[in-house]
């Protein structure tokens, strides 16, 4: 009996791939083998072009589709974008480096760039060039993955030499034989923010790993930890690409471009600088919204916004002040701010501000659980910055409060977060661009933010993050409320502990006193 070598072999030599007839019309000659003609690709043509193209993404993508082919949809073309064969070429170039280092590229782009094209094709290089790979698949939404990453896929493979090897369905993509399918394939992968479970079984030691995130802005940082978890297989081949609109201010994402830069190629698409987008409907945005509003700025020029829809301190006002000098005088008052840390990964932040210069003396970062051990160290850096006043959150730190005054440490203040905005305020920025505020945070906070345009504070990751974070709403009064420490862990950001800090450096206006703080209604406010 033949087996089924010889079979594949016999059908070879026939000219066609194996499993499948060659038609042809009676009274029309069969049309002439080519590698860019996937209706004749021959099983001996693809297992060289898979072969060549494994450590060479955008050859694999130039030779497995049929760029310029009459009769299909590429007839028009004759290849990917110039930003597109660019990236293509750094992650073939990364791979052949053979350093081992994960290859990490990020892309925040304006519309109709041609993005998701670029994720399908790295994801279908990615499996049919290297047997045994395993591939997934993430969007911003379990929409966005079922109605247009996966369809964005499926047209490209129906169009890519040697699809007859693997399947697809609504799920997956996957080899065709059984004993390969579990783990030769790609997996269509929705996330939850309290389930990241999923992003945890992504191992393939000493072979191949790529994970895509598409619409990658709007992906909580949960998902980007439990993915960092599992992308850590010794002696493997691993890509990790992320994409898309550059939405969100703050995250992992935007983080990409920013804080952990260093770990990431980035790159940010214009999309005035495509071929086929729509120089009219960009000309209408330019014109309606304005050519460096966050509109255009967002969905034309592939940059992330000045400030989130909702963030209450804009991300170029913390820029400015972590890179603007650091000036003080002696004769200002020196202030601490003390969040205490509530329970879990939450720390105690002391910060030491004196008049516009947050930067000199750096925040203490304290995850002690005893309230009386961290009095004594706030009453430590009282007494060493000779602190004119030290104002201190009340929502974990009464007893701190009470033990600090019983310490004999001058001008301690308890500040309820909670309680009703006093009238004080810091500049007209305050007063004039938020107006009246819900609660003494909020306050504190707007106070922070007109400071911002003038202080100096550490160019610091973590304390960019916390600045960032917050967002605000209004309530029934029209009053400015800002988000609350549990609703942005359920966002999947961490306790602004470091901010809150900051923050409370302006609960009051103070001046040095000679023998202690002086209440803000016998001040002037200068600061």
């Amino acid at each position: 009996m033949e087996s089924r070598k010889q079979t594949h072999a016999r059908k070879r030599a026939k000219g066609g791939p194996p499993g499948k007839k060659r038609r042809q019309q009676k009274g029309k000659p069969a049309p002439a083998a080519n590698d860019n003609d996937i209706a004749t690709v021959s099983d001996d043509a693809v297992d060289r072009l898979m072969a060549e193209c494994r450590h060479d993404p955008l050859d694999f993508v130039k030779r497995a589709f049929p760029w310029g082919a009459a009769g299909t949809p590429l007839a028009a073309h004759d290849g990917p974008y110039a930003w597109q064969a660019e990236v293509l070429a750094e992650i073939g170039a990364a791979l052949r480096g053979g350093s081992g280092d994960v290859v990490q590229h990020a892309i925040a782009s304006g519309h109709g760039v041609g993005k998701s094209a670029l994720v399908a094709w790295v994801l279908l290089w990615g499996l049919a060039t290297f047997r045994g790979a395993r591939l997934s698949v993430a969007a911003n939404t379990e929409q966005q993955l079922r109605t247009k990453t996966w369809p964005e896929l499926a047209r490209w493979f129906q169009l890519m030499a040697g699809r007859e090897r693997f399947a697809i369905t609504e799920t997956a993509l996957a080899a065709r034989r059984a004993d390969d399918a579990r783990n030769w394939r790609i997996d269509r992968v929705t996330w939850s923010a309290y389930n990241t479970v999923a992003f945890q079984g992504l191992h393939n030691q000493g072979g191949r790993i790529v994970l895509v995130f598409d619409e990658a802005s709007a992906i909580p940082d949960q998902v980007w930890e439990a993915s960092e978890g599992a992308l850590t297989d010794a002696g493997a081949e691993i890509v990790w690409l992320v994409a898309g609109n550059p939405t969100h201010n703050t995250g992992r994402f935007r983080e990409c471009f920013g804080a952990r830069k260093a770990r990431w190629r980035t790159r940010q698409v214009d999309s005035r600088n495509v071929p086929g987008t729509s120089a009219r409907q960009i000309a209408n945005w330019i014109a309606d919204y304005g050519a460096d509003s966050d509109f255009v700025r967002v969905r034309v020029k592939g940059e992330f916004p000045r400030a989130g829809s909702h963030q209450f301190i804009p991300s170029d006002l913390i820029e400015a002040a972590s890179r603007r000098e650091a000036q003080s005088h002696a004769h200002e008052a020196m202030v601490l701010g003390v969040d205490v840390a509530r329970h879990g990964d939450d720390m105690t932040v002391i910060w030491p501000r004196r008049g516009r210069d947050a930067r000199t003396w750096a925040p203490v970062r304290l995850r002690i659980p005893d309230l009386m051990q961290v009095a004594g160290r706030v009453a430590e850096q009282a007494r060493l910055l000779h602190a004119d006043a030290v104002f201190v959150d009340m929502g974990m730190g009464a007893g701190v409060v009470d033990r600090l005054v019983q310490m004999g440490v001058r001008g301690v203040v308890g500040v309820e977060f909670g309680a009703a905005a006093d009238g004080t305020r810091y500049g007209d920025l305050a007063v004039g661009a938020f107006g009246r505020y819900a609660n003494k945070r909020a306050q504190m906070w707007a106070n922070m933010r007109a400071w911002l345009q003038h202080g100096a504070i550490p160019d610091d990751a973590a304390i960019r993050a916390d600045l960032e974070g917050p967002e605000y709403a209004f309530n029934a009064r029209d009053e400015i409320l800002l988000e609350r420490k549990e609703d942005m862990k359920r966002r999947g950001l961490a306790s602004p502990d470091l901010a809150d800090a900051l923050a409370l450096t302006f609960a009051h206006f103070v001046h040095p006193a000679a023998g202690g703080f002086l209440p803000a209604r016998h001040l002037t406010d200068h600061d």
